[in-house]
């Protein structure tokens, strides 16, 4: 895809609109990176500004000019699925944010604790806000934005305090107010995700498990391109990236005999739920996660046969 052409410049950000200037600037992070991103968390922006404030006049002009970039990049990035289609668009959205909350929580879980992966947490759970310009987020993502916030506020004011952060799943403060903070998402992420010689980051030895609370949706794998690098000090040996043997769950055998039955009579959102599962498969393909794509491609095919998940 040949580089974006610049974007017209926003005017000074009204106070009223303070609770969307994160998910501005994670646009122009990833204007770059991944202009899908970008587009949808300027599509936020502005469905969440016009329902602030959509009548003063400082306002209002903020609003238009947020809208001249909104179809400048809708424009330069032309007949992309992600932004055509909202149900493809939806699947890389919720794929990315993932994709940065299991880097950030590997990071945790081992103990690694930097600006980077505070930043990963912060961003991921500012694009899982993003996800309901689709609508409704499910309970998966609703636990996943508040423990990934949490901890980037957690880790942040520990780090801040000199204290060493409890490493892993550990208890949501539910008093610690963490949509105001204004620091934890600051932390600047390097201008190009690292390279796999440079970087012990490695995308199939992400977790799967579920913890505490939260429980990592289908889907869930981790792209090589995290936007997000390891401290050289982590202990690794090695700087290249071998492939780990994956685990293929075990195959439903009624689904072998199963058949649709004369009666079951799918709604649309049962077509587009099916379609969602299948999106996640091939997107899991992409970076050979066969777990992945084997789990999503049950789910699509019984919720076809029974129009049951």
């Amino acid at each position: 895809m040949a580089a974006l052409a610049p974007l017209p410049p926003l005017p000074p950000l009204p106070p009223q609109f303070k609770s969307i200037q994160h998910h501005l600037r994670t646009a122009q992070e990833h204007d770059k990176r991944d202009p899908v991103v970008a587009y949808y968390c300027r599509l936020y922006a502005m469905q969440t500004g016009m329902k602030i404030d959509s009548k003063t006049p400082e306002c209002r002009k903020f609003l238009s000019k947020l809208m001249d970039q909104l179809e400048a990049l809708k424009k330069q990035l032309g007949d992309n699925e992600a932004v055509t289609q909202e149900i493809v668009g939806s699947a890389h959205l919720e794929n990315y944010a993932l994709k940065m909350f299991l880097y950030a929580d590997n990071e945790d879980r081992a103990g690694r604790f930097h600006k980077n992966m505070i930043k990963s947490f912060y961003t991921a759970s500012l694009l899982i806000d993003v996800i309901t310009v689709f609508g409704e987020l499910t309970d998966e993502n609703v636990k996943h934005r508040k423990y990934a916030r949490w901890k980037a506020t957690y880790i942040h004011n520990c780090l801040k305090n000199g204290e060493t952060p409890q490493a892993g799943p550990v208890g949501i403060e539910e008093d610690n107010d963490v949509e105001e903070n204004e620091d934890a998402g600051t932390a600047s992420l390097p201008s190009q995700p690292p390279q796999a010689s440079s970087s012990t980051y490695d995308p199939s030895n992400m977790p799967s498990s579920s913890y505490t609370g939260i429980q990592i949706p289908p889907g869930a794998h981790a792209p090589a391109n995290t936007p997000a690098e390891v401290p050289h000090s982590t202990g690794v040996a090695s700087n290249t990236i071998q492939p780990t043997p994956q685990t293929i769950p075990a195959i439903d055998p009624a689904l072998f005999n199963t058949v649709s039955q004369g009666d079951i009579r799918l709604t649309p959102e049962d077509f587009a739920r099916a379609q969602k599962y299948c999106k996640y498969a091939g997107s899991a393909l992409q970076y050979e996660d066969v777990s992945t794509a084997v789990q999503n491609l049950q789910k699509a095919l019984k919720l076809l046969t029974t129009g049951r998940e």
